[in-house]
C-alpha cells in the first residue's frame, strides 16, 4: 500500500495496486528517569481504570448466566433484539485495550460467545426468516446495518487485544465474505453493479421484497410487562412504530458500515482482496454522490441507478420522517451521517482526502440551504419531495469532529464544533483532564449504584433494559490517554451521531511488553496534551516508587502512524523512525515527550508491535 497522503493524488494506480510497507516497531528502548510527583491525572486515570473493572464485573454477575447468556426475555426486534443483547458489554474491549485487567476482556469474549449461542438457539413463531433461529452462521440473519453495526460494536474492537483468537479470525473473514461476494450462498452483493442488494441483510442473503412491519417489530408479546425504550403502550403500538418501514429493497449509505466488518479482516492478514473491495465500494458511494449534487443519495435501486426523482427516498434515508404512533407527530429519522464511517475506513487505508472531501461537499450543500429566522442562522437536516426540510439552530456540522480527527486541517477545524476537549488541546483549559476524569467517575458510581436499586428480574427485562446503566465510561480515557475519540457513544452527540460498530481511531496506543498485552502496563498513566498533523505531546508517569516499567507506545490505533522521533522533555530528538517504540520509566518518573509523525503512511494492522516484521 503506498498511502502518504501527499503522495496519493498523483499515485493512485500504486495505491490501487497495494503497494508500501508494513508498519514496524523500533528495536531499541528509550529511557525515562526524571522524577515526576504524581499529577492528579495520573491518579485519577488510574482510580477510573480500576473503578470500570469492578463496576463490570459486578454488572455481568447480575444480568448474564454462567454461559454468557443475557438474563432478559428473548426476542427479534429492532428496539430490543440480539445487537442489544450483546451492546450490553459495549466498550468493554475498549476498556481492555486500554490497560484495564484481563478480567473485563474475559467478560466481553463470554458474553460474545454467549450471544452467539443464546441466539442461534432462539426463533420466532411468526417472522419468517427468523424461525430456524435469529443468528445463522454465527451472525444475525436479516437485519438492517443500523442495527447490524451496534450489536457488531464488541465484536469489531475485540481484534484490539486478542488478534491471534483463532475465533475472532475465522469470524471476521467469514462475515467478511457476506458482504465482498465471497459466499456465494449469501449474496448480498453484485460486484457488477458494486451495490449491497438492500438495507436489510444477513447471513441468509438480502431481503428483496417491501419490509412488513412485523418483520421489524417481532413477534407479539405483552409490552405492559416491560420498559419500552420508544413510549409503546401495546404491541400494537411497537407495530405501528414500522408502519413507514417498507422501502428497502436496493443500496443504502448505512450499507457503508459493513466496511468496518471488512476492515478487521484485512488488518489481520493484508489480504488485498479485502482492501480492494471496501475502496470499490466507498468510491462508488462518492460517485454518486458527485452525480447527485454533491449529496450522499439515499437510495440505489436494484439496476444500480439513483432514482433522480427520489434520491432522498428509503429507510432511514434524507426523507424518513415516520409518524410516532403513540405521539401522533412525524419524528425525523435520517441516518445517513452514520454512513461516514465507511469514508473514516477508507480513509485509514489510504490517507487520500477524497474520503473526507465528499463530506465537506455535502456540508457546504446543506449550509447554502441556510435561513435566519428571528435574527438566528437554520440549517436543514432532512430532505423530500418539497426539498430541504427540518431546520435547526445553527450551521450544518455533523461528523465535522471526525473529519478535522482525520485531516487535522485548520479548516475543518473551524467546520467542527465546538468542544471542550479541543479546548483543552488548544491549551486553553488545564482544568480539563481531572474535571473529565472526575466526571466519568461519576457516572461509573452512578451506574453502579442503579444496578444495585435495579429492581427488574429476567422475565421482567428486555435486551436493552440495562443498556444504560453498562458502567463501562471510556471516552475521557480515549481522549487523554491515546488523544482519540470515542465513536460509538461520543458525548458530543448533538453535533456527531450516535455509532455503533465503529473502529477504534487515535493517536496513540500503548502496550505493555513484559506481559505481552494490549494496554498500558500497571502504574502507568499518560496524557496527550497536544495534536497536529505532524507532531503529538504527550506526558507518561510511572506511579510505581519501587519498580520500574516499560510501555511500548504505537503510533495510531493500528500502528497506521510512523513515529519519526521521540525528544524526552527539553532533550534533543532521539530517531525512531517505526509505527512503534519502547520506554522504560524509573520508579517514581515521568516525563514529556514530543513525538514527530508522518501519519496514515503504514498499512493499518491488528498485529502487536513486537510479532511485526521489518
Amino acid at each position: 500500500m503506498l498511502s502518504r497522503r501527499h503522495v496519493l493524488a498523483g499515485a493512485s494506480a500504486l495505491v490501487l495496486a497495494g503497494l508500501g510497507r508494513k508498519a514496524s516497531a523500533a528495536p531499541a528502548a528509550l529511557a525515562v528517569t526524571t522524577p515526576m510527583v504524581a499529577p492528579e491525572w495520573a491518579l485519577l486515570q488510574r482510580e477510573l481504570l480500576k473503578a470500570n473493572e469492578e463496576a463490570c464485573e459486578a454488572f455481568f454477575a447480575r444480568y448474564f448466566d454462567e454461559r454468557g447468556y443475557l438474563l432478559a426475555f428473548e426476542r427479534w426486534g429492532a428496539n430490543d433484539g440480539p445487537d442489544d443483547a450483546i451492546e450490553n458489554v459495549n466498550d468493554w474491549p475498549t476498556l481492555h485495550a486500554l490497560g484495564a485487567g484481563d478480567r473485563v476482556l474475559a467478560l466481553a469474549q463470554k458474553a460474545f460467545e454467549g450471544n452467539v449461542r443464546q441466539y442461534t438457539a432462539a426463533r420466532t413463531k411468526d417472522v419468517p426468516f427468523a424461525r430456524e433461529g435469529m443468528y445463522y452462521k454465527e451472525f444475525p440473519v436479516m437485519s438492517d446495518w443500523q442495527h447490524l453495526s451496534e450489536g457488531l460494536s464488541v465484536f469489531n474492537l475485540l481484534g484490539l487485544s486478542a488478534p491471534d483468537d483463532p475465533r475472532f479470525r475465522e469470524r471476521a473473514k467469514r462475515f467478511s465474505g457476506f458482504y465482498t461476494g465471497e459466499d456465494p450462498s449469501t449474496p448480498n452483493y453484485d460486484p457488477k453493479l458494486n451495490i449491497i442488494r438492500s438495507m436489510i441483510t444477513g447471513s441468509r442473503g438480502p431481503m428483496l421484497r417491501k419490509a412488513t412491519p412485523l418483520d421489524w417489530a417481532g413477534d407479539p408479546f405483552d409490552v405492559t410487562h416491560f420498559f419500552m425504550e420508544h413510549g409503546e403502550r401495546s404491541y400494537e403500538e411497537t407495530l405501528r412504530h414500522y408502519d413507514e418501514y417498507g422501502d428497502v429493497v436496493g443500496d443504502s449509505p448505512l450499507n457503508l458500515q459493513a466496511t468496518s466488518l471488512v476492515m478487521n479482516a484485512y488488518m489481520l492478514d493484508h489480504e488485498a482482496k479485502y482492501r480492494d473491495w471496501i475502496l470499490k465500494y466507498v468510491d462508488g458511494w462518492i460517485e454518486r454522490a458527485r452525480a447527485n449534487g454533491d449529496v450522499i443519495p439515499s437510495k440505489v435501486g436494484l439496476d444500480g441507478k439513483v432514482p433522480k426523482d427520489r434520491w432522498w427516498s428509503g429507510t432511514y434515508g434524507w426523507g424518513f420522517s415516520p409518524v410516532v404512533p403513540q405521539a401522533g407527530h412525524r419524528e425525523d429519522r435520517n441516518r445517513v451521517p452514520r454512513a461516514i464511517v465507511g469514508f473514516m475506513n477508507a480513509y485509514l487505508l489510504t490517507g487520500d482526502d477524497k474520503y473526507l472531501d465528499v463530506w465537506r461537499r455535502q456540508n457546504d450543500v446543506i449550509n447554502a440551504q441556510k435561513k435566519v429566522e428571528g435574527g438566528k442562522v437554520t440549517t436543514p437536516r432532512m430532505y423530500g419531495a418539497k426539498g430541504w426540510y427540518s431546520f435547526a439552530p445553527g450551521e450544518y456540522q455533523l461528523n465535522g469532529l471526525e473529519i478535522w480527527y482525520l485531516s487535522m486541517k485548520p479548516s475543518d477545524r473551524a467546520r467542527a464544533a465546538a468542544h471542550p476537549w479541543l479546548d483543552w488541546l488548544d491549551g486553553k483549559d488545564a482544568s480539563y483532564p481531572a474535571k473529565t476524569l472526575r466526571g466519568d467517575l461519576e457516572r461509573v458510581r452512578a451506574r453502579a449504584q442503579a444496578q444495585r436499586d435495579d429492581a427488574s428480574t429476567p422475565d421482567t427485562r428486555l435486551a436493552d433494559a440495562a443498556l444504560d446503566i453498562n458502567p463501562a465510561s471510556v471516552t475521557a480515557l480515549i481522549q487523554l490517554m491515546e488523544g482519540g475519540i470515542h465513536i460509538a457513544r461520543p458525548p458530543w452527540s448533538k453535533s456527531s451521531p450516535s455509532q455503533g460498530g465503529a473502529l477504534h481511531y487515535a493517536r496513540l496506543r500503548y502496550f505493555d511488553p513484559q506481559r505481552r498485552r494490549a494496554g498500558v502496563p500497571q502504574d502507568v498513566a499518560a496524557l496527550v496534551e497536544r495534536l497536529s498533523d505532524d507532531e503529538t505531546v504527550v506526558s507518561l508517569v510511572n506511579l510505581s516508587q519501587v519498580a520500574s516499567r516499560s510501555v511500548t507506545i504505537q503510533g495510531g490505533a493500528y500502528g497506521e502512524h510512523q513515529i519519526q522521533s521521540a525528544a524526552i522533555g527539553e532533550g534533543a530528538p532521539q530517531a525512531v523512525d517505526a509505527s512503534a517504540f519502547t520506554l522504560r520509566l524509573a520508579p517514581g518518573s515521568g516525563a514529556r515527550l514530543t513525538l514527530k509523525m508522518k501519519r496514515h503512511v503504514n498499512q493499518p494492522t491488528l498485529s502487536f508491535p513486537w510479532d511485526r516484521v521489518g
